[in-house]
């Protein structure tokens, strides 16, 4: 076994701030990179050492791999944490970590090569035993190879981009006369992101949720899963709340697809932390994608297993085995998080600015996991996500409860932020019924904004 004496947060705002406070509760001290835009951000402030590794732009410091390897050398930590975004999955980034004698914690880099391809994600899912949603057999070049693959699929069906996520690349042709425009409009939004311009298709689900179950993995041969996350409440495929566990899925449901995924994990040889995703309807699941890395909704399992998933991401990189079986995973409460951003709540146009007074909410149940403070000016270079809101409760009614309280608790003064948006949706009664589908939040939404 290694222990690891510093490590290097590879990352910003709330996810660097999750992993230094892990980091220092197992004694390990911790190196800070920042872009000259974050020389006042908090994670800087609360790491043991800092070292700017370049301008406001993403590019040119949080992308830049030779500046994050150069301050993790001259500071002399021993691994580095990727956090979430950025560099998380990319599976170069790994290999160069451990070319140069760092301990990447994270997965193996074959793996984040593997399922970062949602086409070679998909086959790999369909080989190991995971149901995946009925598509094209790989990428389609031209109309007329889409053509075909849908006529096999049956219309309406969703084109995806092959690399990259959050919903670009991502368009739906309800029948033949649509589908060239969308799949070429797919194809140009797909290259402009990723640099990649290959689409696949898959057949539109209707009215579906959207359940992710946790996986984690050690190298000595465990592999457990932890419950299900329901992110089903999306605006443009973006998730806006996450819940654990899903207001639809029973024990039974859980167990049977969760052994589906930990014997899919044990089949590959995977390492760490990971999600697969899936649509759910009609009481059946489909493969979506594998997401190599901690996820930003991490929080609403920690609570409801009570495990700390960024340690334990620490401890397998170390070498040590799971602190849990999976026998010890019963879940029997309730967890929500809301993503509150620096938008307008209703036109969802960023707002950066300064924060003029914050005051986080507390009491039972409840965690805040922000980067603001009084004074914080927002840069207006990066994600607009400037808190994650969860609650914990006996029950999902509680933990509704729970969460207006909070909501109504929370001060944001400076900037326009989401959190009306959440008031409302909370008086809706599908939210209170859990009555909701990953279309839901887009009609509600459409049916707010006032025609003209």
């Amino acid at each position: 076994m290694k222990t690891f004496d510093k490590i290097l947060i590879a990352n910003r705002g709330e996810i660097a701030l999750r992993v230094i406070r892990a980091a220092k509760e197992m004694g390990i001290a911790t190196v800070a990179v920042h872009s000259e835009a974050d020389r006042n951000a908090m994670h800087v402030h609360l790491a043991d050492e800092s070292v700017c590794i370049g301008p406001a732009a993403a590019s040119k410091s949080y992308l830049n791999i030779p500046s994050i390897i150069a301050a993790a050398e001259i500071t002399g930590a021993q691994a580095i944490h990727p956090g979430y975004g950025f560099l998380s999955e990319n599976a170069k980034f790994a290999d160069i970590v451990s070319a140069h004698g760092l301990t990447f914690i994270g997965p193996k880099a074959e793996h984040i090569r593997m399922m970062g391809d949602k086409i070679t994600a998909k086959q790999a899912a369909r080989d190991s035993g995971i149901p995946v949603v009925p598509g094209s057999d790989g990428g389609v070049a031209t109309v007329e190879e889409a053509m075909a693959a849908a006529e096999t699929i049956g219309f309406p069906v969703l084109i995806k981009a092959a690399s990259g996520g959050g919903g670009r690349g991502m368009k739906v042709a309800k029948d033949r006369d649509s589908l060239a425009e969308a799949v070429m409009s797919a194809q140009s939004e797909a290259a402009a992101a990723f640099g990649d311009g290959t689409v696949y298709m898959e057949r539109y689900l209707q009215k579906p949720r959207h359940i992710e179950i946790q996986i984690i993995a050690d190298s000595h041969g465990n592999v457990c899963h932890l419950g299900e996350r329901d992110c089903s409440l999306q605006r443009r495929h973006q998730k806006v709340l996450e819940e654990a566990p899903s207001p639809v899925i029973d024990k039974a449901a859980r167990d049977k697809i969760g052994k589906v995924c930990v014997d899919a994990i044990k089949k590959i040889g995977y390492l760490g932390v990971g999600t697969i995703e899936f649509l759910y309807e009609d009481g059946e699941f489909f493969f979506i994608e594998m997401n190599t890395r901690l996820q930003v909704e991490h929080p609403v399992t920690e609570y409801v297993t009570d495990l700390d998933l960024v340690r334990e991401q620490i401890r397998i990189a170390e070498g040590y085995p799971l602190s849990f079986t999976q026998d010890d995973i019963d879940l029997t409460t309730h967890a929500i998080e809301v993503r509150i951003n620096a938008e307008n709540a209703r036109t969802f146009v960023p707002s950066p600015g300064t924060v003029t007074d914050f005051h986080a909410p507390g009491g039972l149940g409840v965690r805040m996991d922000s980067a603001i403070y009084n004074g914080y000016a927002i840069p207006p270079y990066y994600d607009s996500l400037v808190g994650k809101l969860i609650v914990h409760g006996r029950d999902r009614p509680e933990a509704l409860s729970r969460l207006k309280r909070a909501l109504q608790e929370t001060v944001v003064s400076g900037i326009d932020t989401t959190i009306p948006l959440f008031l409302d949706l909370l008086n809706e009664k599908d939210i209170q019924t859990g009555d909701y589908n990953i279309h839901w939040l887009e009609n509600w939404i459409k049916a707010q904004t006032p025609a003209g």
